[in-house]
């Protein structure tokens, strides 16, 4: 059975965050992750929130990463909201964006960093205090966590675009793949290939699962929907759109996009998105529309179908649209 997720920016007060997570909940998703874009709030705020107010769904960050972030803290953020959480949470982690921005202007070697991160912060939530060396990572006998954790493990879901990192999520046994910013179902089997080659490396009978999620904007008025998601999916489509290979997008077109987009001009750069590409990089339009766009991701191949921000014209609106007229479709 196809799994439904939300993502959400972290950009909402505490009522708000309790308020969608007692809807999702209710409505019947089965994951809730919210991102760790730069310069939001920390992830781990509106997930204790989160977690103090449901009680079924997995919640956890999509995606943190290990150039800003230590492997310990990782393992600590991790390991404190599966506390919290009741065993509910999961690990996101990626190699990340706009990160020059603050000053760390390359993110070299990201399937390495991603794959020893995660055997960091795995040793420690397991307990393992034997020490650790890694070719990035270490961690010297005898450091551990000072406090009992809820399991053993918190499972793992790796963010990629891209084949190498794929394959090392594989090989490592990543319960989840999540490629953010895309509803793309020609780029599902291209990614559910990597997948297996890299499980098979590894001895894994089973490949991570897919999870693909991307910008939604779900109304009753499908056309303003679009106008809202062509805005919204800008940002997101100036970072990915040249990673995506199944897709040939015309570089003067991303360059324009750019450009209006350096220049604050968001409506601007969103007009510029055609129909095709829109579909390709968000979800949009009445419920008729989503529920054709989901159909042809499970029919690729896709295991849980993330909605991302801002879900509607009003998010809690949108929520409750999707819960109600959308996942009925699929259960």
């Amino acid at each position: 059975m196809t799994l439904f997720g939300l993502g959400l920016q972290s950009d909402k007060s505490v009522d708000a965050y309790a308020r969608i997570g007692t809807a999702a909940e209710a409505l019947g998703f089965d994951v809730i992750s919210v991102f760790g874009d730069l310069m939001y709030q920390p992830p781990l705020f509106p997930l204790f929130t989160l977690a103090a107010r449901t009680s079924r769904v997995r919640l956890g960050p999509a995606c943190l990463n290990p150039y800003s972030m230590q492997p310990y803290e990782l393992a600590g953020q991790a390991a404190a909201l599966d506390l919290a959480s009741g065993g509910r949470a999961y690990l996101g982690l990626a190699r990340g964006s706009w990160l020059g921005d603050v000053g760390i202007a390359a993110q070299p070697r990201p399937a390495r960093h991603i794959r020893e991160a995660a055997d960091v912060a795995a040793r420690l939530i397991g307990g393992d205090a034997r020490g650790y060396e890694g070719e990035i990572f270490r961690l010297a006998p005898g450091v551990r966590l000072r406090y009992a954790t809820a399991r053993p493990r918190v499972p793992l879901l790796v963010g990629t675009w891209g084949p190498v990192t794929a394959r090392m999520a594989g090989e490592i046994g990543a319960e989840e793949v999540k490629v953010g910013g895309s509803a793309n179902p020609d780029f599902a089997p291209v990614m559910a290939g990597w997948l297996a080659e890299g499980a098979k490396r590894g001895g894994r009978d089973t490949p991570p699962g897919l999870v693909f999620g991307a910008v939604t904007v779900v109304d009753t008025d499908g056309a303003a929907a679009r106008r809202l998601a062509r805005r919204e999916v800008a940002m997101y489509l100036a970072v990915v759109a040249e990673h995506d290979p199944t897709l040939e997008v015309d570089p003067e077109l991303l360059a324009r996009l750019r450009a209006r987009l350096d220049a604050g001009d968001d409506a601007a750069a969103g007009a510029l998105v055609p129909d095709d590409l829109l579909d390709r990089f968000a979800f949009s339009g009445t419920p008729a529309q989503l529920v054709a766009q989901v159909e042809r991701l499970v029919a690729a191949g896709v295991d849980r179908v993330e909605f991302g921000t801002p879900h509607g014209f009003d998010p809690l609106t949108g929520i409750e649209l999707l819960g109600n007229a959308v996942l009925p479709a699929f259960r």
